[in-house]
C-alpha cells in the first residue's frame, strides 16, 4: 500500500508539474493573472489595501461588460474596501445565490518566509504567496467565472451575487457585518457558496471532497500576571514570566474531552470507506460510544484530524517585560480557543481556570464569541455537488465537513442565510500552509477548483 501511495504522490506531483508548463485556456490565463494581481496587492490589516484590492477586481468586472449599477464598492473604513457584483438573471424564477470570499490576508513577514509574501510565484507544482489559498485562490476563481459567464452572455435563472470582502481575518470593519447591517439589499440570498471546503489528499491520493456546513467557535483568551518587578541582579520567586509560562505549560498538556457532532460523525463516517483499512477501522473505532481509546490516541496526533474533534486552546502571542534588567512587571499571552459548536465558551473559560489553578493569572475573555447553528445539507445542495465530483474525479467521496476555523459564514447563517464551504480545490492535509510562511497552493488544484466552481454554480442556476 505504501509503495502505491508513493507512486500516486509521484505521479501526482509530475502532473502538477506538467501543468506549469502546459497550455493554459484563456479562462485559465484570465483566472491565474487575477490571482497573481490579487496575491501581489497587500491586503493585510496593518499596512494593506483592501480597496486597492476591491478597486482592481471593480476594473476587471466592468471592462468585461458588467452594467456600472451591477458593480459597487463599498467602503466602510478607509484600506476596507469590499466589491459586490452581480449577473443578472433576465427572468429569475428563484432568489439569488451568493458567491463570498475575503480578500484579505494575515501578516506575513518577509523574513520568515524563503519567497517573498506578496510577490506571486509558480515553481515546482505549486503558487506561492500570501492568500494563494487562503482566500485569493477562490476569489480570483469567482471574479474569473463571473467574467467568463458575462462574456457569453449565460443566462441564469437567478441572479448570481459575488461579494468579496475585507477583515475577514480581523480588523475593525469586517466586511460581510457591514454589508449584513448596511446593505443587506445587495447580497441577500437564497444561499452562499464560501470558502471551508475543499479536497483533501493523504500520501498523493485524493480521499474526499468535503462540503462545509458548521464551523467551530472563536474564543480567545488574554493570560495577564502583573507583580511589582525590580532590579534583575535581584530575583524574586514571583518572576511575572514564569508564572505565566507555567500556566500556559498547563494549557498545553490539556486535552478537551472527544465530543463528536452530527456533522462530525458524518465527515468521519463517510471517509471511513476510502481509507486504508487500518485507517478505516480505527475511524470505526472513533464513532464508537465511548470512542476507542487507541482510535483517540491515533487522530489527537493529526492536527487535521485533532482539531475536528475537540475544543482547542492554543497561545498565539506573548508579551513581557519592559528592560533587560528590570524583572517583569507584567506578562500577557493570548490564547485562542476553537470551540465546538454547542459548547458554551462560558465552559471552557471555567476549564482554562481549573486548568491553570493560580489566581495569580488573570484570564479575560477577548470580544464576545459568536456562534452559528449548522446549515442544513439538502438534496438540493449535495446533489449537484456529488454529481460533478463523480464526473471530474470518480471515486472520490462527498463529505460533510465543520471548519475548524471561523469564517464569515457565520454572519449569514445567524443573518437566516445558509451558507456552504465548498470549492473544488485539493490540498495535501499534511501541508497545511495557510496562515505560515511560504504559504502555496498546487497549480492543478487551482485550475480544477477554476473548472469545479464554474460548473456548480451554472447547476445551481442554469434555466434547464
Amino acid at each position: 500500500m505504501k509503495t502505491i501511495q508513493s507512486l500516486c504522490a509521484s505521479l501526482l506531483l509530475i502532473v502538477a508539474c506538467l501543468s506549469d508548463a502546459a497550455e493554459l485556456t484563456d479562462h485559465q490565463r484570465l483566472a491565474r493573472e487575477i490571482y497573481q494581481q490579487l496575491i501581489e496587492i497587500n491586503t493585510t490589516d496593518s499596512v494593506g489595501d483592501n480597496t486597492a484590492a476591491a478597486r482592481a477586481m471593480e476594473a476587471r468586472l466592468l471592462a468585461a461588460g458588467f452594467p456600472r449599477e451591477d458593480v459597487q464598492v463599498i467602503i466602510p473604513a478607509e484600506r476596507k474596501g469590499n466589491v459586490v457584483a452581480r449577473l443578472r438573471s433576465p427572468a429569475a424564477t428563484a432568489r439569488p445565490i451568493l458567491l463570498l470570499a475575503h480578500i484579505d490576508v494575515v501578516e506575513a513577514d518577509p523574513a520568515d518566509w524563503s519567497v517573498e509574501p506578496f510577490e506571486f510565484q509558480e515553481r515546482d507544482g505549486y503558487f506561492y504567496g500570501r492568500g494563494t489559498s487562503d482566500d485569493k485562490a477562490q476569489a480570483a476563481i469567482w471574479v474569473a467565472n463571473m467574467i467568463r459567464m458575462q462574456r457569453q452572455g449565460y443566462r441564469p435563472n437567478r441572479d448570481i451575487i459575488m461579494a468579496l470582502t475585507a477583515d475577514e481575518e480581523g480588523g475593525p470593519v469586517n466586511g460581510v457585518q457591514h454589508l449584513l447591517a448596511e446593505h443587506r439589499d445587495l447580497v441577500d440570498a437564497a444561499f452562499v457558496l464560501n470558502e471551508g471546503g475543499g479536497g483533501a489528499i493523504q500520501n498523493g491520493v485524493r480521499i474526499a471532497n468535503s462540503v462545509q456546513a458548521a464551523e467551530k467557535v472563536y474564543q480567545s483568551y488574554q493570560l495577564e500576571v502583573v507583580n511589582p518587578g525590580g532590579h534583575s541582579s535581584l530575583p524574586r520567586a514571583d518572576n511575572a514570566i514564569n508564572e505565566l509560562a507555567a500556566a500556559l505549560l498547563k494549557i498545553a498538556a490539556h486535552e478537551f474531552p472527544v465530543a463528536l457532532n452530527e456533522v462530525t460523525r458524518a465527515y468521519f463516517g463517510q471517509s471511513a470507506a476510502s481509507l486504508p483499512p487500518e485507517q478505516e477501522a480505527l475511524v470505526r473505532g472513533l464513532l464508537h460510544q465511548p470512542p476507542a481509546p487507541a482510535a483517540v490516541e491515533y487522530f489527537s496526533d493529526i492536527p487535521v484530524y485533532n482539531a475536528r474533534i475537540r475544543t482547542t486552546c492554543v497561545v498565539t502571542e506573548l508579551t513581557a517585560g519592559h528592560a533587560p534588567n528590570a524583572l517583569p512587571q507584567r506578562a500577557v499571552a493570548t490564547v485562542n480557543c476553537r470551540i465546538l459548536p454547542g459548547v458554551d465558551p462560558a465552559s471552557v473559560h471555567a476549564v482554562l481556570e481549573r486548568v491553570i489553578d493560580d489566581q495569580r493569572v488573570r484570564i479575560t475573555p477577548v470580544a464576545e464569541p459568536t456562534p452559528s447553528s449548522p446549515s442544513p445539507l439538502t438534496e438540493e445542495i449535495m446533489a449537484p455537488i456529488q454529481g460533478l465530483t463523480e464526473a471530474m474525479w470518480p471515486g472520490v467521496k462527498v463529505v460533510p465537513n465543520m471548519s475548524t476555523g471561523a469564517t464569515d459564514g457565520l454572519f449569514f447563517r445567524n443573518a437566516g442565510i445558509p451558507v456552504y464551504g465548498v470549492s473544488g480545490i485539493f490540498s495535501d492535509i499534511d501541508d497545511i500552509r495557510a496562515h505560515g510562511r511560504d504559504e502555496r497552493m498546487l497549480v492543478r488544484s487551482f485550475y480544477d477548483g477554476l473548472e469545479f466552481l464554474d460548473r456548480l454554480v451554472r447547476a445551481y442556476t442554469s434555466a434547464e
